[in-house]
């Protein structure tokens, strides 16, 4: 794929999730919280702003655009996707 057919709409809205953790590991007794409401580009940047030690703890969550973004963003998705942003 080239950049030429790389389409992301870093304008759509997204959500940027924190999951609960004690010891920085994921509660697997409850769902990720709700931390900031806009736009995939301020999600991303929000992410990439916190520790990188404990961004497993995040997702984020936004309309599909296949192929390159899913409806719920891992961290490591999300660190590719803000290297193609950054990129592009």
């Amino acid at each position: 794929m080239t950049g030429n057919d790389t389409h992301v709409r870093f304008d759509a809205p997204a959500t940027l999730h924190k999951w609960p953790s004690i010891k920085n590991q994921r509660r697997k007794d409850t769902g990720p919280y709700l931390l900031v409401e806009g736009t995939l580009d301020e999600c991303i940047r929000a992410f990439m702003a916190k520790a990188e030690s404990a961004r497993h703890l995040y997702e984020i969550h936004t309309a599909p655009q296949p192929p390159l973004v899913m409806e719920i963003m891992s961290a490591e998705h999300v660190i590719e996707l803000a290297r193609l942003r950054d990129f592009l």
